[in-house]
């Protein structure tokens, strides 16, 4: 994932007229923190929280528990951070961190003193005005919750601001838990109408998790004229042409129920998914989703990134060639980092919006982005990632 953030960086900013110089700046990580969490049973943990660039305002990104967590995709996904803040036009910088740790491992009190110790590593770095982490893999508004307590307990800042993502009860935001598929659905929507595609559409949804299954929750009530066809989560998934029910698969997986069981139409495979033909490929799972293996069986025009880092570099660069439509990451699932700067603004300015204002100034921010960046991408000759990149450029240097 950072090979192919880079070399999207690079390549934009080329087009753009900078010289190398430039280029490495912008591609250049401001701090590195890494460190390690030993808990009182003696068990050691590695840590990471990388600020890629505050140029724009306070770095701004998750905290990921995970097993496979290493520097290089903190780094990477730092920087996408930076990007996808630029492209949007928030005034925030990008951010990541992680553990390396599975949490299904964890009692819920090591959990806590796992939290609680990793913002005693870090926070001297964060805060309302420096860093404002959120939750991320594995990490939810109970972990931020512990983690914004320490906080205060260590600094004394009692605004709630120096984390985003947490319980509503906590100073969290309304809308923030559907805000990245909705944001989604907001940006496709867009973005067909400018390329006159056909409003009646059918879509798979490769990772029906949160962001996923928000995304076609979202899409079923506000577009009914698109079609869910196919999903899947990690079990594999159901294929149903005539149509599937968003609401219903999502109840299904409140109560636990695997996709590769669900009785409405056909057993389906993660990989099977990735060629069904669809008019729009949602990729909401994970990195590197489609590669230069799996790139040919693309058959959908259109593929929306939900996930970051789904399509690698060299994929990309064949589903372009091929004249497929890739919306890039930075703009399809930037939905959640827009509502979790308005979190920031709400709890710097002591308010709590409904969840109506919520979802127009969402709305606002990202037609406004996609205009801008389909403009950029007719102007310039670009693709929508290009253009993405681009218009995140311009923002970083001027």
């Amino acid at each position: 994932m950072l090979d192919t953030a880079q070399k999207l960086i690079r390549e934009t900013a080329q087009k753009l007229g900078l010289d190398d110089k430039q280029i490495d700046e912008l591609i250049a990580i401001n701090a590195e923190h890494d460190f390690e969490i030993e808990m009182e049973n003696g068990q050691k943990y590695q840590a990471y929280r990388m600020q890629h660039n505050n140029k724009l305002g306070p770095y701004k990104g998750g905290v990921r528990f995970h097993p496979q967590v290493d520097i290089d995709e903190v780094k990477a996904l730092a920087t996408l951070m930076s990007f996808k803040t630029a492209a949007v036009g928030l005034p925030l910088g990008g951010g990541k961190g992680g553990v390396v740790v599975n949490p299904k491992e964890l009692t819920e009190a090591e959990l806590e003193e796992l939290s609680r110790k990793y913002v005693r590593g870090l926070h001297k770095h964060i805060g309302p005005d420096k860093d404002v982490p959120a939750p991320d893999v594995n990490t939810n508004a109970k972990i931020i919750d512990w983690m914004v307590d320490e906080f205060e307990q260590l600094t004394g800042d009692k605004t709630k601001a120096s984390f985003t993502g947490k319980s509503i009860n906590n100073g969290g935001s309304l809308g923030r838990n559907a805000a990245t598929g909705r944001g989604g659905v907001i940006v496709l929507r867009e973005l067909l109408a400018k390329n006159k595609k056909k409003t009646a559409i059918t879509y798979a949804v490769q990772g029906f998790g949160n962001v996923g299954a928000f995304f076609a929750m979202v899409a079923q009530k506000e577009q009914p004229s698109w079609k869910l066809v196919a999903a899947t989560d990690s079990s594999g998934g159901v294929y149903n042409p005539a149509g599937l029910s968003a609401r219903a698969l999502g109840r299904y997986k409140k109560v636990g129920g695997k996709l590769s069981a669900y009785q409405t139409g056909k057993s389906i495979s993660n990989e099977e998914l990735v060629g069904l033909e669809v008019d729009v490929l949602v990729l909401a799972a994970l990195e590197d989703s489609v590669t230069k293996d799996n790139v040919e069986e693309v058959k959908a025009p259109v593929i929306l990134e939900l996930a970051n880092g789904p399509v690698s570099y060299d994929a990309y660069k064949s589903l372009s060639k091929d004249k497929k439509i890739v919306i890039p990451d930075i703009l399809a699932n930037s939905g959640g980092v827009i509502v979790s700067y308005l979190e920031w603004v709400q709890n710097r300015s002591g308010e709590h919006w409904p969840e109506d204002k919520v979802n127009r100034e969402l709305e606002n921010y990202l037609v406004e982005a996609t205009d801008q960046i389909y403009a950029y991408s007719q102007t310039y000759k670009m693709t929508l990632t290009e253009a993405a990149f681009a218009a995140a450029i311009k923002r970083l240097i001027s």
